[in-house]
């Protein structure tokens, strides 16, 4: 007696989530992007580090520094890049190395503007303002 063929009770396979903060990501997955950082040294670079696209994407880029060019069109800090990108901290500065190498990005120092204004300068303006 044969009995008929039983359906699959297996799931089916479901789609790695990765957390927004990179924890828990596949480190086999992290490794092959950093390129297991052989041969580049980590940019010195901080969390609120702007970075700027010099150019696009050429098109040899593995994807993860392709998104980070066209992200960084107009200049976006590390930890920001980190977050959109979902990926830790220190996988993006090891491509942020490689593109600083390859000269296709720009690091700059963020801009700090000065707590209170001087004073006399506002005064001044102020008593300029009220001869107009």
């Amino acid at each position: 007696m044969t009995h008929p063929p039983q359906p699959s009770r297996e799931q089916p396979p479901q789609r790695e989530r990765r957390p927004a903060d990179g924890k828990g990501a596949n480190p086999e997955r992290l490794y092959t992007i950093t390129s297991g950082g052989e041969g580049t040294e980590r940019a010195p670079l901080d969390l609120v580090t702007l970075i700027v696209a010099r150019a696009d994407p050429p098109p040899a880029a593995p994807p993860e520094q392709a998104a980070l060019l066209r992200l960084c069109k107009s200049p976006l800090s590390t930890a920001e890049i980190s977050a959109y990108l979902s990926l830790p901290f220190s996988v993006v500065t090891v491509l942020l190395g490689e593109l600083l190498a390859a000269e296709l990005v720009q690091a700059r120092a963020p801009v700090i503007r000065g707590a209170v204004a001087d004073r006399s300068l506002l005064e001044a303006v102020m008593h300029g303002l009220q001869k107009l």
